[in-house]
């Protein structure tokens, strides 16, 4: 990889410019009589490839993670070909062409899942399968006149499907009867990540009264994101951390651009045709998530859970489409904040429930006064099961009307009116709007365990609120979602554990620093693999590029160590086939090859 450096005080920040050519594959395939092939190019680019041949989708794959933490992938098709096509042949490409590093992140992240909850995965596939049946019937009673279902089929979403389909098809043309071959479900599992741990917990049966998973450990906190206006609006950023645990850290920078239309009419693309993202191996979305869209959005979340047992009784294998493809759907037929909302909120499956913020670049101009904003700059939106929080309405969700659609009542409101107020939006696991934050389960956890599980109390709360103002550029807005001093922060102190410094109790966490023969209250304060894994910033002028500032790894600096698989008291107990083996990167600005802008005209604004 050869790059150059954008030196801001004493950080660096890492400009990607283009790779050598070994850690380069272009790659392109063709379809004949219902048949795809794929073929490796030696052009010096997407475009000379694409110049050359016939082609459905083109892929450019670049493998630099032991250079920048980072792989990246750029992948197109071919809008002359129909939907189902461009879709097949998007995932048969991917796959085929990163069938190694697809293995990889299974084996680290998936291999053993069900190990002693057999009962309950075996209940969770069933869920899937007749999920999967219902969705195909929807698809063949509406998937001509209505433009959900034409983005529907085959368990969730039919292009989505029918992508993940190609996916598996390409990853086994490429491994064959190997020992490391994969399974459909395998796959799929690895897709629905976030839809998965509340399956499981929403389909256990097994007996005894089980703690919330915030409080085991298993589904606790789960990221940091800032959305964060500059004092003289020159500009507004948009930031996230994945948390999550240390096997994970396999990654890779996406960029899809599909011609698909919106209701397969040639003249008629989607909103959110192109999108980049923060990905990993072998899945077809964020997982963080965090993505940009060219329709001019940014679209982020963080995990607010549930705590409250009665809610799962909501999810239903009937009638309800998985978390993660209705964040597909959202972000390719979303044109603002307010219909991304709406398409979003269909089909709650009450799986993978976080605060979704959805900022529309479209409304913002630099400059403008902060009193001045545009309404509809961000939509604000939180799901648990049976409920969704659309800015000032409480969404009860139904498949009532005869005509397959869903009665959902909305309220034009926004939360733009924080920004005016306070300059900045953040999250952090927890629930701003009261009836979620009730409905949840929530106070019952505040009532025994305090001010950690509150919405303006909690550590991160209370650090944001402090430092949001040292935001004044690009780089001081990463270094503050790179936030890790726990150890001298005094805000990051939790009286009941021993040590007091928490590491969970930060920005970018590091819990995997908390000490192994401490003592805590709860699982999620304690020694664990779990740490915030990279960190995502983003503003207006990168955003008509679908550009993104990312640094991978877990944060280091100061008294915060870099982490090194080598010294890591994790390291001979967690898999992490394909990582590097010290994780110092600094952050990084991917240019993507295939430029596809943000157009207004699209968006009808």
């Amino acid at each position: 990889m050869q790059a150059f450096s954008i030196i801001f005080g004493a950080s660096v920040l890492l400009c990607v410019t283009y790779a050598s050519a070994d850690s380069v594959r272009l790659a392109y395939v063709t379809t004949a009589d219902g048949e795809y092939e794929v073929s490796f190019s030696d052009a010096g680019s997407m475009r000379e490839m694409q110049g050359e041949v016939d082609w459905t989708a083109t892929l450019k794959f670049e493998n630099t993670v032991n250079l920048t933490g980072w792989a990246a992938l750029e992948l197109e098709t071919n809008d002359r070909y129909s939907d189902e096509v461009q879709a097949y042949s998007a995932g048969f490409l991917e796959g085929f062409t990163t069938a190694d590093v697809i293995y990889m992140h299974w084996y680290n992240t998936m291999n053993g899942f069900c190990e002693g909850r057999t009962e309950t995965c075996r209940s969770v596939q069933d869920h899937l399968d007749k999920n999967r049946d219902w969705v195909d019937q929807m698809v063949v009673d509406y998937g001509d006149h209505q433009p959900y279902w034409h983005q529907a089929s085959v368990g969730a979403v039919k292009l989505i499907y029918r992508q993940l389909d190609g996916l598996h098809a390409g990853y086994k043309r490429a491994k064959g009867n190997t020992s490391q071959m994969l399974s459909y479900n395998d796959l799929l599992w690895l897709n629905i990540q976030g839809d998965l741990e509340d399956l499981m917990e929403a389909l256990d049966t097994s007996p005894g009264v089980k703690l919330p998973l915030v409080l085991r450990g298993r589904k606790g906190a789960s990221c940091s994101a800032l959305i964060k206006l500059l004092d003289d609006s020159s500009d507004l950023y948009t930031g996230q951390d994945t948390w999550s645990s240390l096997q994970s850290m396999l990654r890779v920078l996406k960029k899809y651009n599909f011609g698909f239309r919106r209701l397969g009419d040639q003249n008629f693309t989607v909103p959110g045709r192109s999108v980049s993202f923060s990905s990993y191996p072998g899945t077809i979305l964020s997982n963080d998530d965090f993505y940009i869209t060219s329709a001019g959005l940014v679209t982020q979340e963080t995990t607010i859970g549930n705590s409250n047992a009665s809610l799962w009784s909501h999810v239903k294998p009937v009638g309800q489409v998985l978390e993660f493809a209705r964040v597909l759907v959202a972000n390719r037929l979303g044109h603002c904040g307010r219909s991304w909302s709406k398409i979003f909120s269909l089909y709650n499956s009450g799986t993978y429930n976080n605060q979704w913020m959805i900022v529309d670049y479209n409304r913002f101009k630099p400059g403008t006064k902060r009193s001045q904003l545009k309404d509809n700059l961000l939509w604000v939106l939180e799901q648990i099961p049976g409920y969704i929080k659309l800015a000032n309405a409480l969404v009860v969700l139904g498949s009532t009307a005869e005509d397959g659609e869903i009665e959902v009542r909305i309220s034009a409101a926004d939360k733009t009116d924080v920004l005016r107020n306070q300059s900045y939006w953040p999250s952090y696991n927890a629930a701003y709007f009261p009836e979620v934050f009730n409905l949840s389960g929530v106070p019952v956890l505040v009532e025994k365990y305090g001010d950690w599980f509150t919405y303006d109390r909690t550590p991160r709360a209370r650090i944001f609120r402090r430092d949001h103002v040292k935001v004044r550029d690009i780089q001081s807005m990463m270094s503050l979602m790179r936030y890790s001093d726990y150890q001298h922060d005094n805000l990051s102190r939790c009286d009941e554990c021993t040590p007091k410094q928490n590491a969970e109790n930060i920005i970018a966490c590091r819990s995997d620093l908390n000490p192994a023969n401490g003592t805590y209250p709860f699982q999620s304060l304690g020694h664990r693999s779990h740490v915030a894994t990279d960190s995502k910033v983003t503003g207006s002028s990168l955003v008509l590029n679908l550009q993104f500032w990312a640094v991978s790894g877990p944060p280091h600096g100061g008294s915060t160590p870099v982490f090194d698989w080598s010294t890591s008291d994790f390291g001979d107990s967690t898999p992490h086939l394909g990582h590097p083996v010290r994780w110092e990167f600094p952050p990084l600005l991917q240019r993507w090859e295939t430029n596809n802008v943000v157009d207004h005209t699209v968006t009808g604004r």
